[in-house]
This record gives structure tokens, C-alpha cells and sequence, in this order.
């Protein structure tokens, strides 16, 4: 079936992690756990949005006898806390937070494994800390650039009109000149009735075309709302990254193995980035485009790949 989401069946049963607890960072507490076996191969996972923050399914991913997988949720996101706080949350602290938690756990060397802007931060990271890196597993490659975020905020409406008709009517006229500025000010309105509002269009805007398939799927409550403001503060701030910061230094990174998995209709983000991505890095860089699949990282064709990509290490 074209689109199927991967059957539960077809991943690992789910369990608690053996591990959780806070990290304390700045004027955060970074939420994170760990699940698998101690003695195995240490993976860590990064969340997309930002702010979309970790799910249990995430951990149903990964082989529980062979890895020793670390999950954590972004400043403001998920269990983290404070709840979609903008404070002192921006990439450099991102990164810093994993060194911290790499350390306070002492592994010293981890598979990276991100989607969306789980891609983006594994990249940055291990652009910063190569030596901390044995190799990359990405999906949804998303390089952080004003490109890629105009492309988001207005091209992606060509694809998906109706979400898109959804998402800018609930701006004024007015405001729909510029979406991101005028969508970032309702979502930091202290006013709930305001910024939770404008936080379930942003979220229900991306989530509806995150498949193959279009639907209008709602997106509520507090996952909206880390998603939707974090989201665009970054998006305001350039992903608080200079320009082309990825693309422009690959060369840090290159020695390194990776498996790039792209769902070619993948509308959120494109898979032309990916297949730049994959031969600006080289040979270490494989890439896989996966012909029935949007976004998500549950769609089958996506969730086989990823888990391949892990059995092969």
C-alpha cells in the first residue's frame, strides 16, 4: 500500500528505559533517557521541530541488545523544563547540552541519528565535535538555511494548498505579508488564547504535510505549542547559524561514515538538499531516496530503511 506507516509488529517491542533523569543546563533541566543495553553500541537520538521533542515510539526504532540508545528532549520541549521557555535556547546551547550529557554519561564516542532538524543539530554537532562521532544516520535533510525556511513558510502551499490556505487564514490580511514575524509575535503573546491558537495552526500546518498523503491533521494542546513557538524562534534567528554553516564546513565531518535517508516526495523538506548534501560529503555519504514516502519518519519505506541503516553498523 502506497504510504502504509511501518506495522507495529515490524518494530522492537517497546519497553521503559533502564535510565532517566535531568541534566542541569544554564536555567534549564534537559529531560533525558536511557534505554537498550548499557553494553552496547552507544546511538544518540535527536528529535526534530525544533521543538517536537522525544515519543516512546522513537525507542521502538532501535535494536534493544545491540545499542545503548540515549534520547533527550530539547531545551523547552517535551519534559524538559521550563515548558517552551525561548530563554538562552538556541543552537550553540543545543550543542553544548549533548557534550554535557555525552560526558555526564562518559561515552566517548556515539552514532548520531536524527530527522528534520534531528539532522540539522547532529550536524552541527558533529561538525563541532567530530572526534565524538562514529557516524551519522539522517532522515529528512534540513540545513537550517532562510532558503529552505521560506520554501516551509510559502512554497510548500503549492504542494499542499489547503493546509496552506488553513495555516495563513489564520492570520489577518495584513500579517499574511510577512508569516513568520507576524505568526512569531501571536506565539510569544502572553496571552494563552493567543499564542495557542496560532501554536495548533503552525503544528496542524506542518503535521498535515508531513506523508505522502494529504490530510487535515489537527495538532493540539502542549506539543503545539513547543513546536509551533521554538519552531519559529529559530526560524526567526536564521537557526542561529551563519549562513551555509553546514554545507561550508563538511569538510570537518567527511572522514566520517553516514546513511542518508530521503522520502522522495518529502515536501517539508526537499530531497534536492539531501542529494547536495550526500555529494558535497563523498564517498563516506550514502545516500537512499525512498520513492513511496513523504516526511515521516513511520511512513514504511522510511522506518525500513532507517532500521536497515542500524542493522548495518
Amino acid at each position: 500500500m502506497v504510504n502504509a506507516f511501518i506495522q507495529e509488529r515490524e518494530l522492537f517491542p517497546s519497553a521503559m528505559p533502564f535510565r532517566s533523569g535531568f541534566l542541569q543546563r544554564d536555567k534549564h533541566e534537559i529531560y533525558y533517557e536511557q534505554c537498550g543495553n548499557l553494553d552496547g553500541q552507544p546511538l544518540l537520538f535527536l528529535h526534530g521541530g525544533p521543538g517536537a521533542g522525544i515519543a516512546p515510539a522513537h525507542r521502538r526504532l532501535f535494536d534493544p541488545k545491540r545499542f545503548h540508545v540515549v534520547l533527550f528532549d530539547q531545551r523547552g520541549c517535551g519534559q524538559s523544563r521550563p515548558h517552551a521557555s525561548l530563554v538562552d535556547n538556541q543552537t550553540d546551547a543545543l550543542i553544548g547540552d549533548i557534550e554535557a550529557l555525552r560526558k555526564s554519561l562518559n561515552i566517548d564516542k556515539f552514532v548520531l541519528f536524527g530527522g528534520s532538524w534531528g539532522s540539522t543539530l547532529a550536524l552541527a554537532y558533529a561538525i563541532a565535535y567530530p572526534e565524538h562521532v562514529m557516524g551519522l544516520i539522517l532522515r529528512g535533510i534540513f540545513l537550517g538555511t532562510r532558503a529552505e525556511v521560506d520554501w516551509f513558510l510559502n512554497d510548500m502551499g503549492r504542494f499542499f494548498p489547503e493546509a496552506h490556505d488553513r495555516f495563513t487564514g489564520h492570520l489577518d490580511a495584513a500579517e499574511r505579508v510577512d508569516l513568520l514575524a507576524n505568526y512569531f509575535k501571536r506565539l510569544i503573546d502572553p496571552n494563552p488564547a493567543v499564542h495557542q491558537k496560532a501554536a495548533e495552526f503552525w503544528a496542524s500546518y506542518e503535521t498535515s504535510c508531513s506523508t505522502l498523503r494529504a490530510g487535515n491533521r489537527h495538532m493540539g494542546g502542549a506539543g503545539a505549542l513547543t513546536m509551533a513557538r521554538i519552531e519559529a524562534h529559530y526560524f526567526v534567528n536564521d537557526c542561529f547559524m551563519p549562513d551555509n554553516h553546514i554545507m561550508d564546513n563538511i569538510g570537518r565531518i567527511a572522514h566520517l561514515p553516514a546513511t542518508i535517508v530521503q522520502g522522495r516526495h518529502d515536501v517539508i523538506c526537499p530531497p534536492i538538499t539531501a542529494s547536495r548534501l550526500a555529494a558535497k560529503w563523498g564517498r563516506k555519504a550514502k545516500l537512499e531516496i525512498i520513492d513511496a514516502a513523504g516526511h515521516s519518519t513511520f511512513e514504511s519505506g522510511i522506518a525500513h530503511a532507517l532500521m536497515a541503516a542500524l542493522e548495518a553498523i
